[in-house]
C-alpha cells in the first residue's frame, strides 16, 4: 500500500494548485484582446475548462482541510461524551445558569461576546425571572448543532439587533449536544433562553435518505416535535432555521393573525407544486387524493409561526410522523423534512408576507449557486440551499448577498 505523510499530501496538494493556477494566468493572456484570432474564438471553452480545472483542484483540497479540521475539533468530544441524560433542560436569565452543568463541557467553537441590547421606550415590563410562561414574551424556536452553530448564532444577533423589545424575546434551543449550552450564554449574556435535548432516536427510524444528507440529520426534524417538547403554557412559537437573518423587528412577524389556521407562513404558489412528490406519489389516487379538497401551495419550513395549541389538539405530529412512515416504503418524495409538512398543511397555512422569508440564496440542494433577491421589500434573508454564507466567506468565494450576513456573524476571537 502506498503511503504518503500528511505534509506530503498537503505540498502536492497545493504543488498541483499552483499548477492550475499558473496554468489559468498563461490562458488568460492567451485569450487577452490582442491575441490571434484562433484564440479568442475559443475563449468561452477555454474559461469553462479552466474553471472546472481549477474547482476540481480547490474542492479536494478543502475537502481535506476541513476533514483535518474536523478530526482536530472533535477530538476532546470522542475521548470524553457527555450522556445525553445528563441534562434535558436548563434556563439562562441575564446570564445566571440553572441546572447541572457537566465539567466535561468544553468550548469547540470561539465566538465574541455580544453587546447587550436594552428595551426601548414604550416595550411592556418584562420579569428577569425563569418564568417562561411570562405571557408578554416573543417566544422563538431554532436548532442549535456543531455544523450549524455559527448561522444560529448569527440568527439570533439579528433579532437582537432589529429587535425593538429584544429583552422581550425568549429562546427555545433544540441540540444535540447540550454542551453547546455554555457556549450560547457566554456569547449572549443577558439572552432569555431555554435548551432542550433533542432525542435523535425519537425519528432516527422514521427518516428516508435525501437528495442531500444534511437534510438527513435527525434534529432537522426536531420542529415537528415542539408543541411537545416546549412547556404547555407555551401557545404560540415562531420557528426558524440556522441560515437566515432578520432585518426587521421579530416582534411584526409575531403579531401575524393566523386566523382559524395552526401555522403561518409565506406561500409560494406560483412554484410547481408536484415536482415535491415523486411520480408515484401522483399516480396513487390514495396518496395524491390527500389534496382533493385543498388549493396546495409551496411554502419554506424554514420560518413559520405556529399555534402549538391548535397544534396539539389536533395531533398534528402523529399526522407528519404517519407521512413519514408511508415515505419509508412507497417513496413518494426526495426531500427531507419539508414533504411531510406539504402533505399536512399545504393549502391550509395562514399565508406571511413574502418579506419574511426573502429564501433560496444558498441555490439549489446540489450547487449552491449565487441567487438574487426577490422583488419586494425584505425583512428576513434565508440561505436555503446548500451554499451557506460562513463557507463561502471563508473560502473566500462569496456570493454578492452573502455580504449581508456578515455583520451578525460573532465567530472568532475577540480583539
Amino acid at each position: 500500500m502506498l503511503r504518503i505523510s500528511n505534509s506530503r499530501l498537503i505540498d502536492r496538494l497545493i504543488h498541483f494548485s499552483i499548477v492550475a493556477d499558473l496554468k489559468g494566468t498563461l490562458i488568460s493572456y492567451l485569450l487577452a484582446d490582442g491575441v490571434d484570432l484562433r484564440f479568442r474564438r475559443k475563449r468561452n471553452k477555454w474559461r469553462r475548462v479552466i474553471h472546472d480545472y481549477k474547482m476540481q483542484w480547490i474542492i479536494r483540497f478543502s475537502g481535506f482541510v476541513s476533514a483535518i479540521m474536523v478530526m482536530i475539533v472533535l477530538a476532546p468530544s470522542l475521548q470524553s461524551f457527555h450522556p445525553a441524560e445528563a441534562i434535558r433542560s436548563n434556563t439562562h436569565i441575564d446570564g445566571h445558569i440553572a441546572g447541572h452543568i457537566p465539567a466535561t463541557v468544553t468550548h469547540r467553537s470561539s465566538f465574541r461576546r455580544a453587546a447587550s441590547f436594552r428595551d426601548a421606550a414604550g416595550c411592556k415590563q418584562v420579569s428577569g425571572s425563569s418564568d417562561v410562561c411570562d405571557p408578554s414574551l416573543v417566544h422563538v424556536a431554532i436548532t442549535l448543532d456543531f455544523e450549524y452553530l455559527r448561522g444560529s448564532i448569527a440568527a439570533v444577533h439579528s433579532i437582537l439587533q432589529h429587535s425593538s423589545c429584544p429583552e422581550s424575546v425568549f429562546f427555545h434551543f433544540l441540540v444535540s449536544d447540550t454542551s453547546l449550552e455554555t457556549l450560547v450564554g457566554s456569547t449572549f449574556p443577558k439572552l432569555k433562553f431555554k435548551v432542550y435535548y433533542f432525542e435523535p432516536e425519537i425519528v432516527r427510524k422514521l427518516i428516508s435518505t435525501s437528495v442531500r444528507q444534511a437534510l438527513e440529520q435527525p434534529l432537522n426534524y426536531a420542529r415537528n416535535y415542539l408543541a411537545d417538547i416546549l412547556e404547555p403554557c407555551v401557545l404560540r412559537v415562531i420557528y426558524l432555521d440556522s441560515d437566515l437573518v432578520v432585518v426587521d423587528d421579530v416582534s411584526k412577524l409575531w403579531s401575524t393573525s393566523l386566523g382559524e389556521k395552526t401555522i403561518g407562513a409565506p406561500e409560494y404558489c406560483h412554484a410547481n407544486f408536484t415536482k415535491y412528490f415523486t411520480v408515484g406519489f401522483w399516480s396513487n389516487r390514495r396518496h395524491s387524493g390527500t389534496f382533493s379538497d385543498r388549493n396546495p401551495c409551496y411554502f419554506n419550513t424554514g420560518v413559520m409561526v405556529i399555534d402549538l395549541t391548535k397544534w396539539r389538539q389536533f395531533g398534528y405530529t402523529k399526522r407528519i410522523e404517519r407521512w413519514m412512515d408511508i415515505q419509508k416504503t412507497d417513496r413518494i418524495y426526495e426531500l427531507g423534512s419539508l414533504p411531510p409538512f406539504l402533505l399536512v398543511f399545504a393549502g391550509d397555512v395562514a399565508p406571511i408576507d413574502h418579506a419574511w422569508n426573502q429564501h433560496g440564496l444558498g441555490g439549489d440542494n446540489v450547487k449552491g449557486s449565487c441567487r438574487d433577491l426577490h422583488p419586494g421589500p425584505v425583512s428576513l434573508l434565508h440561505w436555503s440551499g446548500s451554499g451557506k454564507p460562513w463557507l463561502r466567506l471563508d473560502s473566500k468565494q462569496p456570493c454578492p448577498l452573502d455580504s449581508l450576513w456578515a455583520p451578525y456573524d460573532l465567530y472568532g476571537h475577540s480583539a
